[in-house]
């Protein structure tokens, strides 16, 4: 008898033992099939996201940092439902974003204004087309010591960037404010300092200075008038509508655009980046964003 049970309870813990491994390895097969199904889901994923991203076209579109990337990165998913893949490439200057074009490093750049593209392409030669206008930045004058214009004294320097094509811009502002009197011949688009016919206050220009270095100017030249462009004072955090002692009107002709080669003035990606670029989800972002820093422009 004793024997007997013996052998009914080392039965029992061999059925105990079978059943034990056989959940281990049912637990196995199923981790390793849940491993396998998840991989081939990633794998699918990605591939689908690899083929989505080679659905789209690319273009790539230089700008300055502000406002110009600012505006490109808010159109980027509104382009991809386009099929376009918009890629930025940022600038700090205002002389290669049109190198880079030209020698097709881009497919478009926005940057510059009209004025500027019109000028670029009698001195250098480019081949360029303006594909259309998107913003307006008013140029501002500004000064630290200068809190109104009764209290601008003879002899104060004026103090503009080295870009012939916002002299006349600068110029005009100026004359606006009855403080000088410009050639009545002259486009004021066209005007230069040696344009000037009156100058009552003996205002003294200074006209080298690199676009990018006016806020310092505007820093260290505390009795001075210093115009800057809007970027560049966005950039050192001055505010165009509170902080400029002069500050061009919404009527300005310099409207910044989108400008490519000659041979893409019909690339459907690039209409359609000026088309997204104008839409009313930019458009309100352009003046949520600025405040009337920048103002958005249709046409």
């Amino acid at each position: 008898m004793r024997k007997y049970l013996v052998f009914l309870l080392a039965a029992a813990f061999l059925l105990i033992g079978l059943a034990a491994c056989g959940t281990g390895n049912n637990e196995e097969e199923s981790a390793n099939g849940d491993t396998e199904n998840n991989e081939e889901q990633t794998t699918t994923e990605n591939s689908e996201e690899e083929a989505n991203t080679e659905e789209l076209e690319t273009i790539v579109v230089g700008a300055s940092n502000v406002p110009h990337a600012e505006i490109l990165e808010e159109a980027v998913p509104l382009l991809k439902e386009e099929g376009i893949d918009l890629q930025i490439e940022t600038y700090q200057d205002y002389v290669f974003p049109n190198d880079d074009l030209e020698n097709g490093t881009l497919d478009a750049n926005f940057f510059q204004h009209i004025p500027y593209l019109e000028g670029q392409i009698e001195d250098k030669g480019f081949d360029f087309v303006n594909l259309g206008g998107i913003h307006i930045e008013p140029m501002g004058i500004y000064s630290q010591n200068i809190t109104n214009l009764d209290d601008v004294t003879e002899g104060t320097v004026v103090i503009m960037s080295n870009s012939v094509a916002d002299h006349g811009r600068i110029l005009s502002l100026l004359e606006r404010e009855g403080l000088i009197t410009l050639d009545e011949n002259i486009d004021p688009v066209d005007a230069t300092v040696n344009d000037i016919v009156e100058n009552p206050l003996n205002l003294e220009f200074d006209t080298d200075i690199d676009p990018g270095f006016l806020p310092e100017f505007y820093e260290r030249e505390a009795d001075a008038l210093v115009a800057i462009n809007t970027n560049y004072a966005i950039e050192a955090d001055l505010v165009p509508s509170e902080d400029a002692l002069i500050l061009e009107g919404s009527e300005s002709p310099y409207v910044n655009i989108i400008a490519a080669r000659s041979e893409d003035e019909n690339n459907e990606n690039l209409l359609k980046l000026v088309e997204v670029l104008r839409s009313e989800e930019i458009q309100n972002f352009i003046n949520e964003k600025y405040e009337g820093a920048v103002v958005p422009v249709s046409e």
